[in-house]
């Protein structure tokens, strides 16, 4: 089975419910060739808008996962189709649950110092039987001998899951240099996501998020921060949005 493929204004997307992700997950674990897992927001695609090297590389990856709200309205508006948004937070628990039935292990990359660890260690005794082969922090040069000394760590653990969190496009660009030197058969970019598993950042509410304003409350907790990314990112993606509607009108 393979996912179904859209192309919302030239980024690649293939939305899937929960089952079709897990098996198709387990489908590039098992394959000889490493699998590309990336995620498909709106923050993602105006990065893939910027960076002709980042759409071509979407384009590649095997699992595009429907990472926001704004995706799916915009699939919608567009015709593409109707499809459910599967955010990182709420994926995690039946993620885990799952690499832990199938014997599937994993490995964390990124984040401050620490917060790997702790984001490990929650995600461990929450599911005792998942094999978290090990943790790193994000902050060493990605090229050069420190780079080599965690790609050799990594290999040592050879996990079937390699989650990379160095944020956007650095984490994709680490990925497409080294995926072909590390012994690992499945690489996801997963961004923050280790902060909020660690509890270091407050995860939204469910109430929140379910009205599709996940973007708000991190907007809120870190206005300095993330306000070009959501404000003028949210502005240029609707705008992207209309022009795109009228024009097929």
């Amino acid at each position: 089975m393979s996912l179904p493929v859209i192309h919302l204004l030239g980024m690649k997307v293939t939305p899937g419910e929960l089952p079709e992700l897990h098996q198709e997950l387990s489908r590039l674990i098992h394959r000889k060739k490493p699998g590309i897992i990336l995620c498909g927001n709106v923050y993602s695609l105006n990065l893939c808008r910027q960076y002709p090297w980042l759409a071509a590389f979407y384009e590649q990856a095997d699992i595009v996962y429907l990472d926001g709200a704004g995706i799916s309205l915009g699939a919608r508006l567009l015709g593409l189709g109707h499809f459910r948004r599967t955010t990182m937070h709420e994926w995690i628990w039946p993620l885990t649950t799952y690499l832990a039935q199938q014997g599937h292990s994993l490995y964390l990359l990124g984040n401050p110092p620490g917060v790997a660890d702790r984001a490990a260690a929650h995600l461990q005794s929450s599911v005792p039987r998942l094999r978290i082969k090990g943790s790193h922090h994000g902050y060493f040069a990605k090229e050069g001998p420190e780079n080599d000394a965690v790609i050799a760590e990594i290999n040592r653990r050879a996990p079937d899951v390699l989650m990379v969190g160095f944020g956007m496009p650095l984490e994709q660009r680490w990925i497409l240099d080294n995926h072909r030197r590390i012994n690992a058969r499945v690489f996801w970019e997963v961004g923050a996501a280790f902060e909020f598993w660690a509890g270091v950042t407050p995860a939204c509410p469910q109430w929140l998020g379910d009205l599709g304003l996940n973007w708000l409350f991190r907007l809120l907790l870190e206005p300095r921060r993330l306000a070009h990314r959501y404000i003028w990112g949210n502005a240029n993606f609707v705008h992207l949005l209309l022009k795109e509607k009228l024009a097929s009108s």
